[in-house]
């Protein structure tokens, strides 16, 4: 692919090369990976990995689990299994080509442990100006979060984990599809500013889980002291702490 460019990410600890001029991999990812929790053993998979951002940033923060993208465009995947290797891990990242619209099961594997995203934003093209091509996989979801949701559902295994971050305002979309087959929710909202409403939220919940819905205290991202974060979110970006969901 021309016009790569190669950013560090978790503090240097990844190395991540990504298309100049298309979407890239950026605070969403970061906030994905440092919520996925896997504990050693465990099979992780991402649907939609792009170039890899939130997936390595996983891998490397849970060493003991093994991770597998998803992946529908051939230029992201090839980045992404290129990303696997430029930071060896090669041995514990696999890239698979699959498409979230066709289903799991096209893909003829077997559930996983837990499974993460962060789908699209927009399903509407009316939403919003229409993105430049190179971009408009990565905001427009085809099938809508319907069919996300629908993939990571089939996509777990029964008591494994599901996680997702998306926009605020579609928390209920995100709790009523889900919410037939999976439960124990846990809800972090993403706040830009200790006084301004969350734009993000990250929600995990757990295959026929039945515990109660838990709102959990919001991660603030910036204050108002000239900081380009707080010392908190500053940890978690770093990768010196983990977000964690108690």
């Amino acid at each position: 692919m021309d016009n790569v460019a190669e950013d560090r990410v978790l503090n240097g600890r990844v190395r991540l090369r990504q298309a100049a001029g298309g979407y890239r991999a950026g605070l969403d990812a970061a906030l994905l990976a440092a919520a996925c929790d896997a504990p050693d053993g465990a099979r992780v998979m991402e649907a939609g990995c792009g170039a890899g951002g939130a997936l390595l940033a996983a891998a490397v923060r849970r060493s003991g689990a093994r991770f597998t993208g998803v992946e529908r465009d051939p230029a992201a995947a090839a980045l992404a299994t290129q990303n696997a290797a430029l930071n060896d891990l090669s041995d514990r990242v696999t890239i698979l080509s699959g498409d979230v619209q066709a289903g799991f099961r096209d893909l003829g594997l077997e559930p996983f442990d837990a499974v993460m995203a962060n789908p699209p934003f927009f399903d509407d093209p009316k939403a919003l100006r229409a993105p430049a091509a190179d971009k408009s996989g990565a905001w427009m979801a085809d099938g809508g979060l319907e069919a996300w949701t629908a993939f990571l559902l089939k996509a777990v295994r029964e008591n494994g984990t599901i996680t997702i971050v998306h926009r605020a305002d579609r928390l209920a979309d995100i709790l009523a599809l889900l919410g037939a087959k999976a439960g124990s929710f846990r809800i972090r909202p993403i706040q830009p500013f200790a006084d301004q409403p969350a734009k993000r939220v990250l929600v995990r919940a757990i295959k026929t889980g039945k515990a109660p819905l838990v709102l959990l205290p919001a991660l603030v991202m910036h204050d108002r002291t000239g900081g380009k974060h707080t010392d908190e979110a500053e940890a978690i970006l770093r990768g010196e702490a983990a977000l964690g969901w108690t």
